[in-house]
């Protein structure tokens, strides 16, 4: 393994064919700073917004003149953004891959004066691992944000692949990037579409109707009280907790918040049991119950797949008369109308969290359960497939997360 002044300059991953060691070079031999002033070659169409590097058609500014204080940014410059944040304690460098335009003055601007790949500067000079140290070093904290120092930025070393390592790291990564992209944009469709599908799959605005259902219904939907059709109960907590949690198996399962799934809808498992003798102070389910947080921020239903106990956080709804698909009535429960409804009724009280009689005098739509089974299936399916993009997204953030820290040096 080589090292230099104590760093290691081989990545852990890399690419076939790449076993020298990268080079320590100077940002001064690789950058220069520059100043070129905007001569309204660029308008407000052409300005650079550093913090989301992408140009930005709206600007709040009166006088065309006030963009000659601006400095042009060209394809492949880099900036310096001084605001801290959880991942960039001392400012991050943005590089500029979406063509010449202008950036406020208050950024200093790099312009490269060595052979390089776009795409691999893109990744580099923004990763918080390779750019650390660098940034800690060069950059002094002021009253807003950090501040860059441009001559000690310049006289930092930094390890460098060959031209041709870069092109293939720099490809990785953008082709890593457009798979998230792709991915991003079919959940994102997808989360669009199930919106629309729980707004006009069930009737609004007091019709029996609802905008879209399949063939072969055409029957009224039935309006009632969701208090006559389901029991609502509000949970309970033994108290003080900690004396009747137990690691002992045969304990009951205690249903708390996060025990809710991020992804689908059934909670299969909880993080913590009680006594049986807590019982008599909480609330039992079982597989099939409804379980609503109680929360006014409106959390979504679950269905409980186990037997539990939920605290008082949650609301228990049980169809005990069978009047529902339990899928249906779990999208149900969560669609606008409904939390239209309780929004409603909480306004200008002093209630800060759903409780049963605010639930229960909520007015549901019900069609029969042949059409309740056929709007269940189409939004758990629906469900299912946001659920497969945004583990695949997880997936990809990961892996770029991972190379990010194991393919530079």
């Amino acid at each position: 393994m080589v090292e230099q002044h104590g760093k290691t300059l081989v990545p852990q991953i890399r690419f076939a064919g790449f076993t020298d060691p990268w080079e320590q070079r100077k940002l001064g031999e690789l950058y220069k700073e520059v100043s070129e002033k905007n001569d309204l070659t660029y308008g407000r169409d052409r300005i650079i917004s550093v913090a989301h590097m992408y140009f930005n058609p709206v600007v709040y500014v009166t006088e065309d003149d006030y963009l000659k204080t601006y400095n042009v940014m060209r394809l492949g410059d880099i900036a310096f953004e001084g605001n801290r944040s959880k991942n960039f304690a001392h400012g991050r460098l943005v590089e500029n891959t979406i063509g010449d335009g202008i950036v406020s003055h208050v950024f200093k601007v790099f312009r490269p004066i060595q052979p390089f790949d776009l795409m691999y500067w893109k990744y580099s000079i923004n990763n918080e691992k390779a750019m650390k140290d660098v940034l800690t070093r060069s950059t002094k904290a002021s009253t807003m944000m950090h501040e860059l120092v441009a001559k000690d930025f310049l006289n930092e070393e930094i390890a460098v692949p060959s031209l041709e390592e870069q092109r293939r790291i720099g490809a990785f990564f953008d082709r890593l990037d457009s798979l998230i992209t792709l991915h991003q944009r079919k959940y994102d469709k997808l989360c669009v579409l199930k919106k629309s599908m729980l707004d006009k799959m069930f009737p609004k605005g007091g019709s029996l109707y609802p905008e879209i259902r399949f063939a072969g219904f055409t029957d009224p939907w039935e309006q009632r009280k969701l208090s006559e059709l389901v029991e609502i109960e509000r949970g309970g907590s033994p108290r003080p907790i900690e004396r009747y949690i137990t690691d002992d198996p045969c304990g009951l399962n205690w249903v708390k918040i996060g025990d809710a799934p991020e992804l689908g809808r059934y909670i299969t498992q909880t993080t913590e049991k009680i006594k049986p003798e807590g019982l008599a102070k909480t609330r039992q389910v079982y597989p099939g119950d409804l379980v609503l947080s109680n929360s006014m921020s409106f959390g979504r239903p679950y269905i409980m797949a186990i037997r539990g106990c939920i605290h008082d956080g949650w609301l228990l709804i049980r169809d005990a008369q069978k009047h529902f698909d339990p899928i249906f009535l779990c999208h149900m429960l969560g669609a606008p109308q409904m939390l239209n409804q309780y929004r409603m009724f909480a306004a200008g009280s002093t209630v800060n969290n759903l409780n049963k009689e605010l639930v229960g005098k909520a007015i549901v739509s019900l069609p029969s359960k042949d059409e309740q089974r056929e709007i269940g299936i189409v939004l758990d399916r629906l469900d299912s497939l946001i659920t497969l993009h945004q583990r695949k997204l997880e997936l990809l953030r990961n892996i770029k997360k991972s190379m990010l820290d194991k393919m530079f040096v």
